[in-house]
């Protein structure tokens, strides 16, 4: 891990970015940290550059609570290389909307599964450096982001304690699958008239979840119409569980 910049935000939180190889991320901690502090890793659909006021407000959140957050680019988003396939996968997706026809499960395997597989890896790689700095000591946990990375990261890595997910995002149906493997607790937010999200879809996965302690915060509205209560909920949910 290599940082590149650093600053003070206004209410006095450490940003600083990093490359970690080729991918850039970004590192937030709380201003008065005297201590190694837990961590949160931020998910989020791609693109740093355009999330980072949304990014920016959940860490500050969080710092506020004594906790870090950082997160990284997603393959293929930002200045990262662009993938053929996830391109083309992409463009059938458009079609398929622009047309108002079902998006078919092969379009969304293509999209999505690529994804999973790339992005956990690189999540595990940040966590081992992130984890490896003096000032952050665990627990972690994982908010946002792609939901089925989300998934498959409280699958395959203990070190994350709790997850919040966003159900936003289209679900392979092998992540089904997936859901029954995951234990550790859950908040789930779905805005309930997201016009880009499979309620059905979010509600299936939701019931296949094998935690015992999951909890689900739906609310009317579209994607970026989350209420700031739910924020709110979300943010006490972690400070419950890595503090």
């Amino acid at each position: 891990m290599h940082f590149t910049s650093e600053r003070r935000l206004d209410d006095g939180v450490l940003e600083r970015e990093f490359t970690l190889g080729v991918i850039p991320g970004i590192l937030w901690t709380p201003g008065s940290a005297s201590a190694p502090v837990p961590l949160i890793l931020l998910g989020h659909p791609g693109g740093l550059p355009k999330m980072y006021p949304r990014l920016a407000g959940r860490a500050q959140h969080s710092a506020a609570e004594g906790i870090a957050t950082a997160t990284i680019e997603l393959p293929g988003s930002g200045d990262r290389p662009r993938s053929a396939a996830a391109e083309r996968a992409r463009a059938d997706l458009r079609r398929a909307l622009k047309a108002g026809e079902p998006v078919s499960e092969e379009i969304i395997d293509a999209l999505v599964l690529p994804l999973v597989e790339k992005a956990v890896p690189e999540w595990q790689a940040a966590l081992d450096a992130l984890l490896a700095l003096p000032e952050i000591g665990g627990p972690v946990g994982y908010s946002g982001g792609v939901i089925s990375v989300g998934v498959r990261l409280a699958v395959v890595e203990p070190r994350i304690v709790a997850a919040g997910l966003f159900a936003g995002s289209f679900i392979p149906r092998a992540m089904f699958e997936e859901a029954r493997q995951v234990t550790i607790p859950l908040h789930v937010l779905l805005q309930w008239d997201d016009e880009g999200n499979d309620r059905q879809a979010a509600l299936d996965l939701f019931d296949a979840f094998g935690s015992k302690e999951k909890s689900l915060n739906a609310n009317m509205g579209g994607h970026t119409g989350v209420p700031q209560f739910a924020g709110e909920a979300a943010a006490r949910f972690f400070t419950r569980h890595l503090k």
